[in-house]
């Protein structure tokens, strides 16, 4: 047999046993077994995606069968959904159109296929500028068919499992727009499991360093942490098995990307992240109606043992998360004397907490409130999608504002309870309530206290909303909402007035005209425009009917060509804003043409930087950065987590670069550390003599503030790159008296 043979036929061996997995998997579960459409399925995709290869060389069909697979063995969906996830790109890739998919397979396939067609149109392309949009897509499929976001989970799931063959800079865009986009939107859905290894993965291909650092102490600390969770769990596990209860009881460590988030938040190394790992407690319950009793039941032993953290008990029992979860958690001291949080649960809410709606199919009973909580959901999704914004960037943000994580409950004076995103204000309130509350609301009764509409609701206060006929929306309103409704509506209404005003403004103008014996044209409001400095005709008539722009002697003279406006716009395109005499600008790019497959080196060459350093988060060597190139191929560096970042990487995939610093310890950055402590005689000579004698930097600032004993205060300092700050903060730390130095993050 001949090698390519030979390779031939163990590649058709491996997609035969990858599919065999994916049918013993689908057997194991609840589902109906409708192996036949599965295997014809398989058939039809493996034939239509012969001889494609994937970027990293395997053949195509197997990433159709992986993402089946995790939509049958960790979403736990069914035989529809599977022929989908196998089907799923078919329409895309190939000759076949969606009516073949009906004729074999029926009108429900086809029309999940459809949706996950109309989606995928450059999440891995060159037009990722229209990511926004795809978005805005994949929403209005997904309020036809939930399974269609199900589905596309796990297509992004096991793309984000095999990012390594890719290209960095194409890495970064797809890991920055998983934690932009497909995190929150599983964590709302309830993916737990899913949101978990997501931000893993982008945060392991965003910071590949922190990320093997933290897993290596993860790894260190097993057995210590081991031993302390054995002596926490032995005396709940003798007395729940003294109650009969048939249970699990397991620790589980924190995700890397968490104890990340956690340590840069606070400003700690790994060692004092205390509640790094949570214990969990699955309890079997035959019948739904005991879950709640039983929850407490143990809670109640748990409390009998431990001391128990009086502000940090959740219950998700009784009101369940808009995500569907359910659990009780509290938080009591641990043996070891850091405090523990445990989490308990029936092993219907564990599986819905993983898995989430896709769980509910396993448990369907008639129509259950699971069910109408995200038909709740989905109502509000058409609902944004129904009164869009403009732009599609600006559409992408009002949609993340919705996939909010923590939510708070308010009551209305009936006693109606309305769940709302956390940070929501009294205008929120208004506007779920009504478009009308919200247009007319003047103030709002929080506890039957007057309050403005900026003040923001906390979980459990009644609020009375207060309305004037009067009243009318305001454009520093938005600053005062959060929610995607609210902002959505609001943006339609002052659409509407500023129309109202533009119409005031332009009948203003044409009376001046005619006052002044002029004639109206296209070309005397074009010049008016370009000499004022403003964007459109529009502008012009909104200023005018806003009565910041009053029609008078200004505006002749520029009709008659007096103004100096056009030639000192000249200037200011010739010279730049700056008022230096710099040479004119003749030939526009100055720079060469960026390649964006290839890392680019940033280096620094007698003070010439061949880049520029972002205003939004000020990188230093040594920080995980990426390159966005501007439009003259200007390179311009962010940190890799910066939000500017995150929104450039979501919208603007193909102008992202991959960069690395070049080596250099000629070249000084500002950088600013925080530091706190204990206030005492001498502690400020220290901090001085350790920065400027001891490592021998650069100080250029520093302000300390005392009070009561305690002081705060910043240093301003020049360094090199990052391992100079990590040093300056490990030695500021060992100062007696100093409880925190950490850089800023601005």
């Amino acid at each position: 047999m001949e090698p390519s043979d030979q390779a031939y036929t163990n590649e058709e061996q491996l997609i035969e046993d990858k599919f065999q997995e994916l049918l013993n998997g689908y057997l194991n579960s609840n589902h109906r077994k409708k192996v036949e459409i599965i295997e014809r399925a398989f058939k039809f995709a493996k034939e239509a995606h012969k001889g494609i290869r994937r970027r990293s060389g395997e053949p195509y069909i197997l990433h159709p069968i992986a993402v089946a697979r995790i939509v049958s063995q960790e979403i736990g969906l069914g035989s529809t959904s599977i022929c989908a996830a196998l089907l799923h790109d078919v329409v895309e890739d190939t000759e076949y159109t969606v009516e073949d998919i009906e004729n074999h397979f029926g009108k429900k396939i086809a029309s999940i296929v459809d949706g996950l067609t109309k989606i995928s149109g450059g999440i891995f392309g060159d037009q990722a500028s229209a990511q926004a949009e795809n978005f805005r897509r994949l929403l209005l499929t997904m309020s036809e068919d939930i399974r269609v976001i199900l589905i596309k989970m796990a297509d992004r799931l096991h793309n984000m499992r095999t990012l390594g063959s890719m290209l960095p800079s194409k890495q970064y865009k797809i890991a920055g727009e998983t934690l932009y986009i497909y995190a929150p939107l599983a964590h709302r859905l309830g993916l737990f499991a899913i949101k978990t290894e997501l931000e893993d993965l982008a945060f392991k291909y965003e910071h590949p360093d922190a990320y093997n650092q933290i897993k290596q102490k993860i790894a260190e600390t097993e057995e210590s942490r081991q031993q302390i969770y054995n002596n926490f769990a032995k005396p709940i596990v003798a007395k729940l098995k003294e109650l009969g209860f048939d249970f699990e009881m397991k620790a589980r460590v924190k995700s890397i990307y968490s104890i990340w988030n956690k340590m840069e938040a606070k400003h700690i190394p790994f060692e004092e992240v205390y509640d790094l790992y949570a214990v969990r407690i699955i309890f079997k319950c035959p019948n739904e109606a005991d879950e709640k009793k039983e929850c407490w039941t143990i809670y109640s032993v748990i409390t009998d043992i431990y001391k128990l953290h009086p502000e940090r008990t959740r219950d998700w029992v009784s009101r369940p998360k808009a995500n569907g979860y359910k659990a009780l958690h509290l938080t009591v001291m641990g043996p070891d004397g850091n405090w523990i949080e445990v989490q308990i649960r029936s092993e219907k809410m564990d599986e819905i907490a993983e898995r989430g709606f896709a769980a509910h199919w396993k448990y369907k009973v008639g129509n259950s409130d699971e069910e109408s909580e995200l038909d709740i959901w989905l109502k509000t999704i058409k609902d944004i999608l129904e009164h869009p914004e403009p732009n599609a960037i600006d559409f992408l943000d009002t949609i993340k504002l919705n996939l909010f994580s923590t939510e708070i409950f308010v009551f209305t004076p009936k006693g109606e309870l309305i769940t709302l995103p956390k940070d929501a204000t009294a205008l929120d309130l208004a506007f779920t309530l009504h478009s009308d509350l919200g247009f007319h609301c003047i103030a709002a009764k929080v506890n039957h206290r007057l309050v403005p509409l900026s003040q923001k609701l906390q979980s459990g206060d009644q609020v009375e909303i207060l309305t004037s006929k009067s009243q009318t929306p305001k454009e520093e309103w938005l600053n005062l909402v959060t929610t995607a409704k609210a902002r959505s509506r609001l943006m339609t209404a002052l659409r509407k007035d500023r129309r109202k005003i533009i119409a005031k403004g332009e009948t203003q103008f044409k009376e001046y005209l005619a006052n002044n014996h002029l004639d109206y044209s296209n070309e005397l409001v074009t010049k008016i425009v370009s000499a004022l400095g403003l964007q459109n005709r529009e502008d012009l008539f909104f200023k005018i009917g806003n009565e910041e722009i009053t029609p008078n002697e200004n505006i002749k003279k520029i009709i008659k060509g007096k103004s100096v406006n056009p030639f000192m716009r000249y200037l200011k395109l010739s010279f730049g804003n700056n008022s230096k005499n710099e040479p004119a600008k003749t030939q526009q790019p100055q720079h060469p043409t960026i390649d964006r497959k290839q890392t680019y080196i940033l280096r620094d060459v007698n003070g010439v930087k061949n880049y520029k350093v972002a205003d939004c988060c000020c990188p230093i060597p040594g920080d995980d950065v990426l390159g966005y190139v501007e439009d003259d191929e200007t390179v311009v560096v962010h940190k890799r987590e910066c939000p500017v970042a995150m929104r450039l990487k979501s919208s603007f995939g193909p102008r992202l670069v991959s960069t690395q610093w070049e080596a250099s310890k000629s070249l000084s950055f500002p950088a600013k550390i925080e530091i706190q402590g204990i206030d005492r005689m001498g502690i400020l000579n220290e901090i001085t003599r350790v920065i400027s004698n001891e490592l021998m930097l650069d100080m250029r600032g520093l302000t300390i503030q005392a009070n009561e004993g305690v002081f705060d205060g910043t240093v301003n300092i020049m360094v090199h790159d990052t391992q100079v700050v990590e040093s300056l903060c490990n030695k500021l730390r060992k100062i007696k008296g100093v409880q925190k130095a950490a850089r800023c993050k601005e």
